[in-house]
């Protein structure tokens, strides 16, 4: 096994998803990306990969009554919260907090019933998105909203966040987001959520391995720096003078010639461009009617067109693609969403395929123990404490 673990893939084996880098196709439960995402609802998504296949009529209902039935935040995750916003933690480590509070309520245990498992794997995805709108509430120093239980999945978690129902096109928008991060293979958080699981720990404990990993900027924070770029590239031209199409071209080569990256463009497994990044580019022309978002989208389009450009042209050959970080935080600044509440969004969305990866590893799998290539010396001889001494004098 390399340092990397690229061939950790080798020794694992999935029905959720598929990832081809080489010909930009992502299929999800047995479906292509591009057929799922924008027509299915998240809990027909959720439980596709809970159960490989789509759910009938009343399957559906009773998924989406289970789901709102555990959305009620315990006293211990309202608790972790309250604490995380007092000393303005990051809402991820907020989140994980808040879950880990689960094993208080018992949900930690570890046996072999399925049931058990499923209902556990039920309450984690329902609260993910009722604790990150909690914590966005409570470090606003507002109390959190508790969203009516007839609405689905993602209208449920918008009016968390503000306490109003959403429009229709906000709420398609946010769905087709979450199903189309909801899983992506052998990803860094999937494969710490599974190597946990494959030790018989418990749902929680893997899950806060897989929001552990997300946290990381390699991994689940690009979305908002992203934007960041974009909001820079802005910033100068009102010193600079130049044209949007200019500033841009400047800041890309700059920020290549100085080692820097530019997030949104490019990814470890696409050679070409990232399926994703398409599905939420027309989610978010649909969503841009109103002439604000309209021309937040123009711009975005004439950054990403010139940073594909100068790329090839300053790393010809590296087949830099726009990625899914840059569409997501177009389509969830789109939405309304606060920067810092893009990862943990992602992790709303990621909790469905965490938990059917556990699922999958916990009763299919076996224990995950990859080879290592040690690259450290074989033959040193050992020095007493003594004469290492003497050799400093």
């Amino acid at each position: 096994m390399n340092p990397q673990l690229d061939n950790a893939s080798d020794a694992i084996r999935t029905r959720l998803s598929r990832v081809d880098g080489l010909a930009g196709e992502l299929i999800i439960g047995g479906f292509r990306l591009e057929d799922l995402a924008p027509q299915a609802s998240f809990e027909e998504v959720v439980f596709l990969l809970w159960n490989d296949r789509l759910p009938t009529s009343a399957e559906l209902s009773g998924l989406r009554e289970a789901l709102a039935r555990e959305r009620s935040l315990s006293p211990e995750a309202r608790q972790a919260l309250t604490q995380a916003s007092r000393h303005g933690v990051n809402p991820m480590d907020a989140v994980r907090l808040a879950v880990e509070s689960q094993t208080l309520e018992g949900s930690g245990a570890v046996g072999d019933d399925l049931a058990t498992w499923q209902t556990q794997a039920i309450r984690i995805v329902a609260r993910m998105p009722m604790l990150v709108a909690a914590y966005a509430r409570l470090r606003a120093g507002a109390e959190p909203f508790d969203p009516p239980s007839g609405l689905g999945h993602a209208a449920a978690y918008l009016f968390a966040l503000r306490g109003a129902d959403a429009d229709p096109e906000a709420i398609r928008a946010l769905e087709t987001y979450l199903n189309t991060v909801v899983d992506h293979g052998l990803n860094a958080s999937t494969f710490a959520a599974r190597i946990v699981a494959s030790t018989h720990s418990d749902m929680v404990a893997a899950v806060a391995a897989g929001l552990a990993a997300l946290k990381g900027p390699l991994h689940g924070g690009a979305p908002g720096p992203a934007l960041e770029m974009m909001e820079n590239i802005e910033g100068r031209m009102q010193t600079s003078g130049r044209s949007l199409e200019g500033e841009t071209e400047a800041y890309v080569r700059e920020t290549v010639a100085a080692g820097g990256r530019l997030m949104g463009f490019g990814h470890r497994v696409y050679k070409v461009r990232d399926p994703r990044a398409d599905v939420l580019g027309a989610a978010a022309e649909r969503l841009a009617s109103d002439p604000q978002r309209a021309g937040f989208l123009q711009r975005a389009k004439s950054i990403e067109q010139v940073t594909l450009r100068v790329l090839e042209q300053v790393k010809p050959g590296r087949n830099l693609r726009t990625n899914v970080e840059f569409y997501t935080a177009l389509l969830l600044q789109c939405i309304g969403l606060p920067t810092d509440l893009f990862t943990p969004t992602f992790a709303v969305s990621r909790a469905a395929g965490w938990t059917a990866h556990i699922l999958e590893q916990r009763f299919d799998g076996r224990l995950i123990r990859p080879l290592e290539m040690y690259t450290g010396p074989q033959d040193r001889a050992w020095v007493p404490l003594e004469a290492r001494r003497s050799k400093e004098g």
